[in-house]
C-alpha cells in the first residue's frame, strides 16, 4: 500500500520519507463487499479514497436514471469532491463496483496534516488541478466525440474496465444508449482497426 501512495504522490513531487509516512498513518484502510454506498444523495462527504484493490463508481440521478462520472480502479482517487470542499450535501453517490480496499483519509485529519507539513498543501493544491484537468477532458470527449469514436477510444485505453465493468455502467459512463453499446460491442474487436467514424 505504501508503495501504491508513494507511485501515485510521486507524479506531482517526492515527498520526503517522514512525510510519506506521516499521510500513510493519518489513513484508514478499509474493506467493503461490492455495492457498497461511501457516501449516498445529500450525505456530506468527509472523507477522501485512494484505491488500493478494486472498483469504485461514482454517479447522479437523472430522473430515475444512474448517470456515471466516474470510473476509478487501483492506484486512483475518488470522492464527493464538491461536497467534500464544501460541506454541503453530495450531489453523487460512491459506490463499490467490486470487493475493494480503501485508504481513506478524512477531513480533520487531513487538515491536521497540513499544519504539521506545509508542503503537502502543495500537494493537494496539485492533486485537486490534476482532478479538475481530468474532469475537463472527460466532459470535451463527450461533447467534441460520437459515440461510436468515444466507444473506440475507451476500447483502446481503457480495454481492462472493459472486462471488469458491467456493460449497463460503461453505457452510463460513456453516455451510450445500451442498446447501442451492445451493437457496437460485437462490431468493434479490440486490437484492430475499428475506425473512428459514425
Amino acid at each position: 500500500m505504501l508503495v501504491m501512495l508513494e507511485q501515485y504522490t510521486s507524479r506531482f513531487f517526492s515527498l520526503t520519507a517522514e512525510e510519506l509516512a506521516a499521510l500513510m498513518e493519518a489513513t484508514e484502510v478499509r474493506s467493503y463487499n461490492r455495492k457498497f454506498k461511501l457516501i449516498d444523495i445529500d450525505e456530506k462527504e468527509e472523507h477522501c479514497h485512494f484505491i488500493v484493490q478494486g472498483l469504485v463508481r461514482k454517479f447522479f440521478y437523472r430522473d430515475k436514471h444512474e448517470v456515471i462520472t466516474q470510473l476509478a480502479k487501483e492506484g486512483e482517487l475518488i470522492s464527493s469532491s464538491v461536497s467534500f470542499l464544501t460541506g454541503k450535501g453530495s450531489e453523487y453517490v460512491i459506490e463499490t463496483v467490486e470487493e475493494s480496499k480503501l485508504l481513506t483519509l478524512n477531513k480533520q485529519r487531513m487538515q491536521a496534516l497540513f499544519n504539521e507539513y506545509p508542503r503537502l498543501q502543495k500537494l493537494e493544491r496539485l492533486i485537486l488541478t490534476d482532478l479538475l484537468l481530468r474532469k475537463s477532458m472527460r466532459e470535451q470527449e463527450l461533447l467534441k466525440y460520437t459515440t461510436r469514436e468515444r466507444f473506440v477510444r475507451f476500447m483502446n485505453q481503457q480495454h481492462e474496465l472493459f472486462q471488469r465493468v458491467p456493460q449497463k455502467f460503461l453505457a452510463s459512463y460513456l453516455d451510450i444508449k445500451p442498446e447501442t453499446f451492445s451493437r457496437l460491442k460485437h462490431l468493434l474487436v479490440p486490437g484492430k482497426n475499428t475506425g473512428t467514424s459514425e
